[in-house]
């Protein structure tokens, strides 16, 4: 199979890879066409959103003016409702759908909705259908939205065939979901805080098992927790300076043991906040002032 390149922000995409197949005049050559919304780089499909898919022959396409073939794609399902039993004037319970899933953000894409007679053996009788948008949905409970269920096969064999039946829309409701971006754009600031552990449990800091190692080749598993997880929070903190506290030692002069003090290298200092980078080295510093305490 074939597969175009990917057209950006545009509801009717104009392909330039082609695909050259060889025309077999006496076999049946049967084609199908998958589109879908990509939103990622990721070269798997299941990653992206399936918007329809259309059969044909190259025969067809080839018998057609212009060598042009147009079809309608086919609809996607995206929700079913429950089955209401023996009811002519059935109400079904209201449910959520994310627009994305509806209608993938476009308001005037068409939805199409089937209207089946439930049967047991899963014969379910076709009784009609009618078509609508999110657009119109959002009015709400309207004129608008009282809908004529129409069966194609019976509005083209009977002329007095008016429809079969109603279907009115009782209620509707846009919940936003705020994503991570729409908060921060919103001004949001994360507030990251570290408290690093110094009970032994971490080990004798001179030695490479431990912890707290200060290896002269790599990073420690503390540092690298701290450069990890901190360059990526600093681009949401406006000064990109973090209080920084550390607990479970013995600190000089007096070897008193606490469970919070701030990781600073003077008393007098007025504030325990620093950058990702002065906090490792910080830490580096501590590891040699303080005693572990066994926890």
């Amino acid at each position: 199979f074939g597969r175009t390149e990917v057209i950006d922000n545009t509801l009717n995409p104009d392909f330039v890879r082609k695909f050259v197949l060889d025309f077999f005049f006496e076999e049946k050559q049967n084609l199908r066409f998958d589109v879908y919304n990509v939103d990622t780089r990721s070269s798997n499909l299941s990653k992206h959103d399936f918007l329809g898919q259309m059969f044909c022959t190259l025969g067809e396409i080839i018998g057609s003016t212009g060598s042009r073939l147009e079809r309608t794609l086919s609809f996607t399902i995206c929700h079913k409702t429950e089955v209401i039993k023996n009811n002519l004037n059935p109400v079904w319970q209201s449910f959520t759908i994310p627009v994305r899933a509806l209608c993938n953000g476009d308001y005037d894409r068409t939805v199409k909705v089937d209207v089946f007679d439930w049967d047991r053996d899963g014969s379910h009788d076709f009784i009609g259908e009618f078509t609508t948008s999110y657009r119109e949905l959002s009015r709400g409970q309207s004129q608008f939205n009282v809908y004529e269920v129409l069966n194609p096969k019976k509005k083209g064999k009977k002329k007095k065939y008016i429809n079969s039946g109603t279907v009115t829309l009782l209620s509707f409701k846009v919940e936003s979901e705020y994503t991570f971006v729409d908060f921060i754009r919103g001004g949001t600031q994360l507030n990251f805080t570290v408290a690093i552990d110094f009970t032994a449990s971490n080990g004798n800091p001179s030695q490479p098992t431990s912890l707290h190692y200060m290896s002269p080749y790599q990073m420690n598993a503390y540092a690298m927790a701290l450069k990890a997880v901190g360059e990526i929070i600093q681009d949401y903190d406006s000064d990109k300076l973090f209080p920084a506290y550390g607990f479970g030692a013995k600190l000089p002069p007096d070897g008193k043991i606490s469970h919070a003090f701030p990781l600073v290298d003077w008393p007098n200092q007025n504030t325990v906040k620093h950058s990702v980078q002065s906090k490792r080295r910080i830490k580096q510093n501590k590891n040699k002032t303080v005693s572990v305490v066994i926890s």
